[in-house]
């Protein structure tokens, strides 16, 4: 497949050329969106939403209970459709925790301790759920301190059994940037049941990535490699193979006129980071640029034709700061630096509107 085919299909199974109706239409689209940054996150929904929604639409999405953050893959915090949680769960858990067992058996996370905690925490979450850190009260009040990354896991493993998820955003004044953890069984209205979870995961990572393929979608949903070669085989005639071993999707969504050229996309966002290979969307001698480094951290980028060209943050972004771009390689047309103006111009609306 053409490098200009594959960046103009991946901005429309992205909705970054095809926007969404609403923040929740984005969300059921892209099934699940690296969150770790919970702002970035709320951005990434934003982004991918026509007529440039608030904060505040997508806060208000978390307290109707239509969106909710947990560790659904790769032992990393994602916004997923509330009705998709379980399911999603269903394939990812067990692998999740798997690779999180030495860690876990190191800090002493047992059944005993996971029993003490729930019999703790559940009388306390009927009313409306907890912060993080009054979850690490009721830790302490049955006897378990969660420092050294102990409540951390201890909320993760929580999250793979099903029992919690992080639900409404705490009110604050500014930036709202933490979640208030809720029991599953009292906040999540509907369950989605595919039939077939595995081949429904695989279709849904294609639906809102392709073009992609099988090396794309085990880094994507954490499963090994033989797992999804299974997913895509149960999945055959849900997506096309356009390429050897390249898939699309069979119901890509409308590209608009009005879409942007140039884009800001937040921190870990999935346009980047969901891929094994990244050098079709940036150049390889950027990546180190962008992340992730040895921090872990994957920088916010600017987002010209399908290509990063270059990192923002959001603080200088609203601070009415330039963004920081990459030197433009020889042929390729320069950059827009109005259009990136207006990119984070968008931003700092979103946060302030």
């Amino acid at each position: 497949m053409k490098t200009s085919t594959l960046l103009s299909e991946r901005l429309r199974s992205h909705r970054l050329s095809a926007p969404a109706r609403s923040v929740t239409d984005a969300a059921a689209h892209m099934l699940a969106v690296q969150s770790q940054d919970l702002l970035a996150g709320r951005w990434a929904l934003a982004c991918r939403t026509g007529g440039e929604p608030p904060l505040r639409a997508v806060d208000r999405a978390f307290e109707r209970g239509d969106l909710v953050r947990a560790w659904t893959m790769r032992g990393t915090l994602h916004i997923i459709p509330a009705r998709d949680l379980g399911w999603v769960l269903s394939v990812t858990g067990r692998r999740q925790r798997q690779q999180a067992a030495t860690r876990r058996r190191d800090l002493g996370i047992d059944d005993e301790m996971l029993g003490a905690i729930t019999r703790a925490i559940v009388p306390a979450l009927r009313d409306g759920g907890a912060t993080r850190a009054e979850m690490f009260d009721l830790f302490r009040g049955a006897g378990v301190d969660p420092a050294g990354q102990r409540g951390i896991h201890l909320l993760a493993e929580l999250t793979l059994r099903g029992l919690l998820c992080q639900g409404p955003i705490v009110a604050r004044s500014g930036i709202a940037r933490e979640q208030r953890f809720v029991r599953v069984e009292d906040h999540i209205r509907e369950h989605a049941a595919p039939d077939d979870p595995l081949a429904e995961l695989f279709v849904r990572y294609v639906d809102g990535h392709g073009p992609a393929g099988i090396a794309d979608f085990a880094w994507w949903s954490g499963l090994t490699l033989g797992q999804s070669r299974e997913a895509r085989e149960r999945a055959a005639g849900r997506v096309a193979e356009v390429d050897d071993g390249v898939f699309v999707s069979l119901r890509r969504p409308r590209r608009s006129a009005a879409a942007p050229d140039v884009r800001a996309l937040g921190a870990f966002d999935e346009y980047y980071i969901s891929y094994a290979d990244r050098t079709a969307v940036c150049r390889p001698k950027d990546l180190a640029a962008v992340g992730p480094g040895k921090n872990g951290m994957v920088r916010a980028t600017i987002l010209a034709h399908g290509r990063v060209v270059g990192c923002w943050t959001h603080a200088s972004a609203s601070l009415g700061s330039p963004a920081d771009l990459f030197d433009v390689a020889p042929g390729d047309a320069p950059i827009d630096h109005d259009a990136v103006g207006a990119a984070l111009a968008r931003f700092t609306r979103f946060v302030e509107g």
